[in-house]
C-alpha cells in the first residue's frame, strides 16, 4: 500500500514515515502544500496524511484539490482541537481525525482502518 504524508515539520515527518515503513507501508513525504499537489499529481495513493497547518497551500486548500481527483481516504493531522475545525474538515469530506501528540501505533491502526473501509466500498 502506498502513501503520501504531508508533514512541514520534518524530525516528525522522518518519524511518522519510519514508523509506517516499519509497518509495511511505501511511503513518499511531502514537505508543504504545493510538494503534496505535485506528488499526488502524478502517483496514485491509497491513503493521504494531511497535516492541516502547512505553508503556502493548507491541508484545507489541498484537501479540496485531492477530491476533484478522486475518493482517496484523507486522515489529517493537526493540533487544534476545536469545535470548528472538526465542522470544516467533514464538510470537506475528510475521513478521519488525528489530534497531536499522538503514538506511531494509534497512527498505523487508523491507517489500517481506513484502508480497510475503503477496500469495503
Amino acid at each position: 500500500m502506498r502513501l503520501l504524508l504531508v508533514e512541514d515539520e520534518p524530525e516528525i515527518a522522518k518519524a511518522l514515515a519510519q514508523g509506517l515503513s516499519e509497518a509495511s507501508y511505501t511511503v513518499d513525504v511531502a514537505d508543504n502544500g504545493m510538494a503534496g499537489r505535485r506528488f499526488i499529481e502524478t502517483v496514485e495513493y491509497d491513503l493521504i496524511i494531511l497535516d492541516v497547518m502547512l505553508p503556502g497551500l493548507n491541508g484545507w486548500q489541498l484537501l479540496q484539490q485531492i477530491r476533484q481527483l478522486g475518493a482517496t481516504p484523507i486522515l489529517f493531522l493537526t493540533t487544534k482541537d476545536g469545535i470548528e475545525d472538526r465542522l470544516r474538515g467533514l464538510e470537506l469530506h475528510e475521513d478521519d481525525y488525528l489530534l497531536k501528540p499522538f503514538t506511531h501505533s494509534a497512527l498505523v491502526a487508523r491507517v489500517r482502518k481506513l484502508l480497510r473501509r475503503d477496500r469495503g466500498r
